[in-house]
């Protein structure tokens, strides 16, 4: 059973690549035409790859909670791919705090900045943040849904990482909602490896956050809320993380 599964996990993670390059070919044209393009073609991948792992692997997914619109600052766990696979399918304009090396991803990178996203250099540490600020300042891209993962990189289900203090910076910067959400996809769908395993992964956004904290209560309040409803939806799925 374990080797079929690894079996049609390959397939999938295959054919998941192979989509992405015929749906970059297909919507190139409306994407070089407008965001709005972009954006068309990165909803249609998305909806593909939930359609496919739960096809060949059998892994569902399920959006809760309310689906932020308007400009707003979406601070998520993250987990794996799968969880910006999941928030990207539902959030009409969104744009992503993204490490700077994607941007020279084939495709992805020139999608990823077609949309808005923002490349950021995690080695320059404070240099980081001020060229984040500016850039998020001289937003090109026009209003829309701003996500950052305040852990900073993908995090196992098993680890325990504090966040930092980007997150609350662009809170305090943007004087935006702060919609938080939760997840635990990376039960099903690991950070690295090639098994993607059965059950249903869930991202959860949950109650705003309203704009006014400081920076030091905001990522102190927002820890809190992600973490212990990512831990009660992974417990859900039959995992208890060891603090």
């Amino acid at each position: 059973m374990i080797l079929f599964r690894y079996l049609m996990s390959l397939i999938f993670i295959i054919q998941m690549y192979l989509m992405m390059v015929v749906l970059a070919v297909v919507y190139v044209i409306p994407a070089m035409i407008s965001r709005n393009g972009a954006l068309a073609g990165i909803h249609a991948y998305c909806r593909w790859v939930r359609f496919s792992a739960r096809v060949l692997c059998g892994l569902k997914s399920e959006i809760r909670g309310k689906l932020p619109e308007g400009e707003v600052l979406i601070a998520a766990k993250h987990q794996s791919f799968f969880d910006i696979i999941l928030i990207c399918s539902v959030s009409p304009r969104p744009r992503f705090i993204m490490k700077k090396e994607l941007k020279w991803a084939p495709m992805l990178g020139w999608y990823a900045l077609r949309i808005g996203c923002v490349p950021v250099d995690r080695g320059k540490k404070g240099r980081a943040i001020v060229e984040m600020k500016q850039a998020v300042a001289n937003n090109p891209a026009g209003p829309g849904q701003l996500i950052i993962y305040p852990q900073g990189t993908r995090v196992a289900p098993e680890v325990v990482m504090p966040y930092k203090v980007g997150a609350g910076l662009l809170y305090q910067q943007l004087g935006q909602p702060c919609v938080p959400a939760a997840t635990n996809v990376g039960i099903f769908w690991p950070r690295h490896g090639i098994l993607r395993k059965p059950g249903l992964a869930v991202v959860e956004f949950l109650p705003v956050i309203a704009p006014g904290l400081g920076v030091a209560e905001f990522t102190a309040t927002l820890e809190r809320v992600v973490e212990s409803n990512s831990d009660r939806l992974m417990a859900e799925a039959g995992f208890v993380r060891q603090r």
